[in-house]
């Protein structure tokens, strides 16, 4: 039996390099495999547990999802679908998994705190909740395989945890979810700080920009004087430098790395070759994209079909999890 694999990426617009390195190309991977059933969603409800904009959340649900579509995600092979149209059974099994979990145990996620942090004002029970309704998402479909950015292992973990505890409590057969790491898994800033995010003014590359747009995006990055005894671990230098390895190869990293503790590393030529390499493998995508924004119907049914695909595998974990906690009769008999 095929193992199933879940991933999903928030509402938040259009995707950047962090989202496509680390996310997208997994997917890409793994749709292609016949030992595969592949759900890739776009997740919108774990969009409003932050502050957001209830007008343009439709909007940025479906630039996503051109985005899916445009980078290769194909919805013959794979369910395509957005989060919400299946509200009604993952937020019901999020309630049943909270019954396992403690608050505690949510309160010292280091990604909550971080996000407390962010949002002081807006410390809500969704926020708090945030894990649940992740583990709910992997699990309704009991998916094995999660391709996701290295950022979201502690949250990986509770879904182990609450697969353990529903199993152990209720006699559920729910698989323990690991994370499938891509070559992008974490996608450095162009800040020098931190992971890209679009949350962070200047740290991005959008998959629509454009080459001068991100020859502009790259001369703002932090340089130095490019010459030294060895190469910075961290910083701008160490993250310019990444991005070579992903678009143009170790081969040239290292090439790069030898110049710095040699002659030196004339970083325009640097970046002006690593924009043009980024761009090279943005353009088809860029070109794909317009093509779908006229395609208003196909888009259209493929977030249907894939909603029902979706739903008829979630319909049957749902139905189990509530016969295993006593809140319904067995109802599913052999036939005679």
């Amino acid at each position: 039996m095929a193992k199933r694999v879940l991933s999903g990426i928030r509402a938040t617009g259009r995707l950047h390099l962090g989202n496509y390195l680390g996310a997208v190309k997994g997917m890409l991977e793994l749709q292609d495999r016949s030992d595969l059933e592949t759900l890739f969603c776009v997740v919108d409800l774990h969009a409003t547990t932050t502050p957001y904009d209830p007008k343009t959340l439709p909007q940025n649900t479906r630039s996503v999802i051109l985005d899916y579509l445009a980078c290769g995600i194909n919805p013959g092979k794979s369910a395509l679908y957005v989060q919400s149209d299946l509200a009604d059974l993952i937020a019901q099994l999020s309630f049943y998994f909270s019954t396992v979990e403690t608050i505690a145990r949510m309160q010292h996620l280091p990604t909550f705190k971080d996000k407390v942090k962010q949002h002081p004002n807006n410390v809500t029970m969704a926020l708090l909740n945030y894990p649940l309704l992740m583990a709910a998402d992997i699990l309704i479909y009991k998916a094995e395989l999660v391709p996701v950015g290295i950022d979201q292992e502690p949250h990986l973990e509770v879904a182990r945890e609450i697969a353990r505890k529903m199993n152990d409590t209720y006699g559920t057969k729910f698989p323990e979810p690991v994370r499938f790491a891509t070559s992008g898994e974490y996608v450095p800033s162009l800040t020098g700080e931190g992971k890209m995010s679009k949350s962070v003014e200047g740290s991005y590359i959008s998959l629509t920009d454009n080459l001068e747009l991100i020859t502009k995006k790259l001369a703002g990055a932090p340089t130095d004087s490019g010459k030294g005894e060895i190469v910075p671990p961290t910083g701008g230098v160490a993250n310019l430098l990444k991005f070579v390895e992903l678009f143009e190869g170790i081969e040239k990293r290292k090439m790069y790395e030898e110049k710095y503790m040699g002659e030196g590393i004339r970083y325009g030529d640097l970046k002006k070759e690593l924009a043009e390499a980024i761009y090279k493998e943005l353009k088809p995508i860029q070109e794909k994209r317009k093509e779908l924004e006229h395609k208003t119907s196909y888009v259209d049914e493929v977030i249907k079909s894939g909603a029902e695909k979706a739903r008829k595998i979630a319909q049957e974990t749902v139905l189990e999890v509530k016969e295993k906690m006593g809140l319904v009769k067995k109802l599913r008999v052999n036939n005679q």
